[in-house]
């Protein structure tokens, strides 16, 4: 967050996350309109404006986030054992280009941490002792593997089974650039295997509804690696619920100008922009629209994100952005988006979804 400026990356992560863990951060003053309101999963979001993975990757700040006014919070990646990431620095502002690169590697708590934050806030919210909680707002919890784990498909369905009753969804996450080895299971093999598993995981948790299972792809995919998963997730025997679109890029667009931009690790913030949103219209294209995706790579701004809803998206995440913007940026979005989707003459956002693609056989 903007004062934050002046600390290093990571200082200024870690500080906003334990912010909003103790409340300190502005709370909404803006009501979300109908207009926003959608229903995704059988769940209701009063929003589709959710905060991605990466920033509360301990399960720390959920309710702090949600008060400031996103429609959904996304916390991890988390993994099965606790692990530090790789070695300092790993994340570095580009802020030239408004973008960050970073290069964290999972660094995690791991499940046993995570469950109890996730386990005593759900305890809260059904015995009604946190009234001033966001008690609609919707957590997913985002799942990962241990670097040097022998098993990467049991690392996840440990996660299923550990965290699968205290989200509101699941997120596979096999598109981190920061972990070896992790980006080869979005093969076509590989990812069908591990789909198998985490729903044979998912389908035997004690709890209903069973948590939606969605997969986070990355944005550097070849048009065979994007076909292949859109066939192994429409699967009929096993198939899952949603995809989220897209992780960071290994790639360095030309355009870029700060000093950090040869730095190792993954790009995000409005580099990624375009090309995240080519990958949700193209997947929305290659699954005919049949599973929701959340889209996220350089939103910015009510334009950026209904640019992905008309592309495919459901639901939209952001983070770089709020780095450098501040927590003003959620509502400005909210507003731009309200304002841009009555223009146009929709009266939701579910309306909107993959509108360009019937334009486009109009």
């Amino acid at each position: 967050m903007p004062p934050m400026q002046m600390l290093s990356a990571e200082r200024a992560h870690v500080l906003g996350v334990k912010m909003a863990a103790w409340g300190l951060v502005p709370r909404k003053r803006f009501n979300d309109p109908p207009t926003l309101h959608t229903k995704v999963w059988n769940r209701e979001f009063s929003n589709p404006i959710g905060l991605a993975a990466g920033f509360d990757k301990h399960a720390e700040a959920m309710d702090g986030m949600l008060r400031m006014g996103f429609g959904f919070v996304e916390v991890g990646s988390i993994t099965p054992e606790p692990q530090d990431g790789n070695p300092k620095p790993r994340v570095f502002r580009l802020k030239e280009d408004k973008a960050i690169i970073n290069r964290y590697g999972f660094n995690s708590e791991g499940h046993e941490c995570a469950y109890q934050r996730l386990k005593q806030r759900a305890d809260k919210l059904k015995s009604k002792e946190q009234e001033e909680s966001s008690s609609n707002g919707i957590v997913g919890i985002n799942l990962g593997k241990n670097k040097t784990s022998p098993d990467p498909v049991g690392d996840y369905v440990k996660g299923v089974h550990c965290l699968g009753c205290l989200g509101d969804y699941l997120v596979i996450n096999v598109s981190s650039p920061n972990t070896p080895g992790l980006r080869e299971m979005q093969g076509r093999e590989q990812l069908a295997q591990l789909i198998d598993k985490v729903i044979e995981a998912r389908d035997s948790l004690p709890c209903t509804p069973k948590p939606p299972l969605v997969v986070k792809i990355a944005p550097d995919l070849t048009e065979k690696d994007k076909e292949d998963i859109a066939a192994v997730v429409l699967r009929k025997q096993s198939s899952i619920d949603g995809l989220t679109i897209s992780n960071t890029t290994v790639s360095r667009p030309d355009s870029l100008n700060s000093k950090h931009k040869s730095e190792i690790g993954g790009l995000s913030g409005q580099p990624l922009q375009q090309m995240s949103t080519e990958t949700v219209r193209d997947m929305y294209r290659l699954t005919q629209g049949q599973l929701p995706i959340i889209g996220v790579g350089g939103v910015n701004s009510g334009q950026s994100a209904y640019d992905k809803i008309k592309a495919g998206a459901s639901l939209v995440q952001l983070y770089t952005s709020l780095a450098y913007e501040g927590s003003p940026l959620v509502t400005r979005i909210k507003r731009e988006l309200d304002e841009i989707l009555r223009a146009d003459g929709y009266k939701s956002v579910s309306e909107a979804v993959g509108a360009d693609h019937r334009s486009d056989a109009s």
